[in-house]
């Protein structure tokens, strides 16, 4: 008999909830065939078998929530010696209990830092800022002190096992060093532990570095329904409150005459089918926008404070935001300047089905650059969407309009699109946005404008 255990599936991802069982007791399986369709925090995704063999018995049903490491079918193996990939853990015959792994660390929603160079111990400290009551949301005067206040005594406490850089790192976030668990050797701290940390305290209820509010009793004043939280729209709700609260956000508004690109993109829209994809007001923002961060770097990086560095990246990997019956999902096209619009329409039109029809992979939503939100099919004149990090930058698009435009000494009536453009203040200042937005929405008006500048 031989257990197979439920693989890694990508990174931060310890566990899933079962959708589907596709395989039964006395099914004969092959290696790789897919044997349990799982949501994931992340996606949707299909766990291929890493034996072959007939299965004798299945350990877990629709509806479970099972963890990496987890026992998923027993099999009679019809090969003796069929390897499991090296990231499964091996079955033995009968196998003791074994030793509870460390626990993962939270799923985080940025990207992993990449190694750093820790700084010499010796570096001086400044003193910690006093902490703050429990449940606060912290804000630093730096008007004069009354003369009565008296110092904060001293801390202490025996100083944390951390470089100064990861401390420095905890007090930019508001982050009591001391309440950080390290993972490190003799429990030293890490970024990663520090950034896992303020996740939590921003995500879970109860004490966090933005106050949670118990709620009251709704059942006191008429019938309720709780429903849990699905994966995905767990971790949207995490991801887009560590935005929040991390992503010092500005947004600005602006408005593109598109009468002329409308006329254009219905004449051109059967090319688009014809290829089996579809012209959508979207797919040509994906080239404007793509095209204008080549324009305006500063728009394609991420910041990474730990280090005080911004990373610039040199290529345009552009995200869409999709909504499904699940929540949010944002696919990312990859390499968006090197490919015509008609090839961006068949591929777009290719990912957002498979968003929908939850066949979209980890990877096919990893790697993006900025982030397209277009909500005019369903109307709305303006909005601020929450840039998407460690992006720096979206564009939102509303539905279009017809409106009185004064042109030569006349009011003429004009398609106008509204476009919100929401950005990290951190790395981008209001007049470069503008410019930004602005570039974006003449290249709507005036195509030309792609191939002269973009």
């Amino acid at each position: 008999m031989t257990d197979f255990r439920l693989p890694e599936l990508g990174e931060n991802i310890a566990a899933g909830d079962v959708l589907r069982v596709l395989v039964s007791p006395g099914d004969t399986i092959k290696r790789d065939q897919s044997v349990l369709e799982l949501e994931t925090d992340k996606a949707t995704i299909e766990v291929p078998s890493s034996v072959s063999g007939r299965v004798t018995g299945v350990k877990v049903k629709t509806g479970d929530k099972v963890k990496v490491g987890q026992v998923i079918l027993t099999l009679e193996e019809g090969a003796a010696g069929a390897a499991a990939p090296a990231h499964a853990p091996a079955a033995a015959p009968a196998p003791a209990p074994a030793a509870a792994p460390p626990a993962p660390a939270p799923a985080q929603t940025t990207a992993p830092a990449p190694a750093i160079m820790e700084e010499p111990d010796e570096e001086a400290e400044p003193a910690p800022a006093p902490a703050a009551r429990r449940g606060e949301v912290v804000a630093i005067s730096r008007g004069t002190r009354p003369a009565a206040e008296v110092a904060p005594p001293a801390d202490t406490r025996p100083a944390a096992p951390a470089a100064p850089s990861v401390r420095r790192l905890a007090r930019e976030l508001g982050v009591d060093i001391h309440d950080v668990v390290g993972t490190g050797i003799a429990g030293r701290i890490s970024m990663d532990d520090v950034k896992a940390h303020a996740k939590r305290l921003i995500t879970e209820g109860g004490t966090g570095l933005v106050r949670q509010e118990p709620l009251p009793d709704f059942s006191k004043w008429g019938a309720v329904e709780r429903k849990p939280m699905s994966n995905i729209r767990r971790k949207t709700a995490e991801h887009l409150s560590y935005a929040w609260a991390t992503v010092p956000h500005v947004t600005q508004h602006d408005r593109a005459d598109i009468t002329h690109l409308e006329e254009l993109r219905k004449r051109m829209a059967k090319k688009a089918e014809a290829a089996g994809g579809s012209l959508t007001l979207t797919v040509i923002a994906l080239k404007v926008v793509a095209s204008a961060l080549k324009v305006f770097p500063q728009f394609n990086t991420s910041v990474d404070m730990a280090r005080n560095e911004i990373v610039y990246k040199k290529y345009e990997h552009v995200g869409v935001a999709v909504d499904t019956d699940r929540g949010l999902l944002v696919p990312v096209i990859r390499d968006v300047e090197s490919k015509n619009i008609i090839q961006l329409s068949v591929e777009l039109s290719q990912l957002a089905e498979k968003a929908r029809t939850r066949k979209l992979t980890l990877e096919e939503m990893e790697g993006g650059c900025f982030t397209i939100s277009n909500l005019g099919g369903i109307g709305g004149t303006s909005f601020s969407p929450i840039v998407n990090a460690p992006e720096v930058a979206i564009l939102g698009i509303s539905r279009g309009s017809i409106q009185p435009v004064w042109t030569n000494g006349a009011f003429v009536p004009r398609l106008m699109l509204p476009l919100s453009l929401s950005y990290d203040h951190r790395v981008i200042d209001g007049a470069d946005a503008i410019r930004f937005l602005r570039w974006i929405a003449e290249a709507l008006e005036q195509p030309f404008l792609l191939s002269l500048e973009g």
